[in-house]
């Protein structure tokens, strides 16, 4: 993922949390806020230091970032994206995360291809 896709900056962060819309299921929650201004996505990441050591933080980051990046044409441009992992991911596989990550950006309408 470039670097220019991704928030980074805490106050980015914190719009992002005060403006934004959240969805959820048990792995995940993810907030979203549209910005017009913006013609591509950008994606921050939170994972809790209770979800286990760096090794078991890093592979959980290691598999959303390529989850995105396998769902990044559905994915609709133009918004903010922050993805908190819960506890639950921290046992999950690559393709569980991938498919944890698609139904909770179903149930938030944020995919071009759902048809809700």
């Amino acid at each position: 993922m470039k670097k220019e896709f991704r928030i980074k900056k805490n106050q980015d962060f914190q719009k992002v949390f005060q403006q934004g819309r959240s969805f959820a299921n048990r792995q995940f929650v993810v907030y979203a806020l549209a910005k017009e201004e913006q013609d591509f996505y950008r994606i921050g990441l939170s994972v809790s230091k209770k979800l286990g050591n760096a090794v078991t933080r890093n592979r959980i980051k290691r598999y959303i970032r390529q989850s995105i990046l396998e769902l990044k044409d559905q994915l609709i441009p133009g918004h903010d994206y922050v993805i908190i992992a819960r506890k639950p991911a921290a046992e999950m596989d690559f393709f569980a995360v991938k498919n944890s990550l698609t139904h909770v950006f179903k149930v938030g309408r944020v995919l071009k291809n759902t048809k809700h």
